[in-house]
């Protein structure tokens, strides 16, 4: 099965040069699953030409937001929806999360609440509670008509979404294990953008094992058409 990855931006250089780019992450997230995959720049202006190229798609995160104005979120906003209305699976992590939810008709804002950053605790339907690194101020906030929620924590409430079999979306970041997570910390330390109290506490939890395995589990399912979920009241 061919995953077209949407890349929508690009891994810190001190991340890149130990463990690749987002497309390398995922692809190391999925490895076993029997996918091949192809990327497509598209935070660079890199769009493949239909949404029946790839027999699923999978959008990556970015330091960007989905709602600033970016050359290249208005044709991904169109290539989603078109993805939406083929019958090709779509799966979003982080600004992949925030980019579906958007361009089907949700709200994504910046959280008066501030960051999370590290790991995560949420409940998460089919799976009880389970941890994951996050690296998020966005969030999405009204859901689109067809979503529902799969996953929440009292800080981010929709944290994981479902549109029918067409789409799957995780605000937290499975293809960032502890040592990706651990590099991240260091190679952004000294930018003043993130609280240092949540900078220190998320490397000091980067050795207590995470549930990436079973998100990647649950991925590979929504792609292959064989997920079962709950959803959380």
């Amino acid at each position: 099965m061919l995953i077209g990855i949407l890349q929508c931006g690009h891994a810190p250089d001190d991340v890149q040069s130990l463990h690749g780019d987002f497309d390398t992450m995922f692809a190391a997230l999925l490895q076993g699953h029997g996918f091949t995959f192809k990327t497509w720049n598209v935070v660079d202006d890199d769009f493949p030409a239909s949404p029946l190229e790839v027999d699923g798609w999978l959008i990556t995160g970015s330091k960007h937001g989905v709602y600033e104005g970016h050359d290249f979120i208005t044709p991904l906003s169109a290539l989603i929806t078109k993805i939406y209305a083929s019958a090709r699976p779509m799966v979003g992590v982080c600004f992949g999360h925030q980019m579906i939810a958007q361009a089907l008709g949700g709200t994504v804002e910046k959280f008066d609440g501030g960051w999370a950053i590290g790991r995560q605790d949420y409940a998460f339907g089919g799976h009880g509670t389970i941890a994951l690194n996050a690296w998020h101020q966005d969030q999405v906030i009204a859901l689109a008509p067809e979503a529902q929620v799969i996953a929440g924590n009292d800080f981010c409430k929709f944290a994981a979404l479902v549109y029918e079999d067409k789409a799957y979306t995780i605000q937290p970041h499975p293809e960032f294990s502890n040592p990706v997570f651990s590099d991240y910390v260091s190679a952004r330390r000294d930018s003043p953008a993130y609280p240092a109290a949540l900078m220190d506490r998320a490397d000091q939890t980067t050795n207590i094992p995470i549930q990436d395995g079973l998100i990647a589990n649950d991925i590979a399912a929504f792609f292959k058409g064989t997920f079962k979920h709950e959803v959380l009241e």
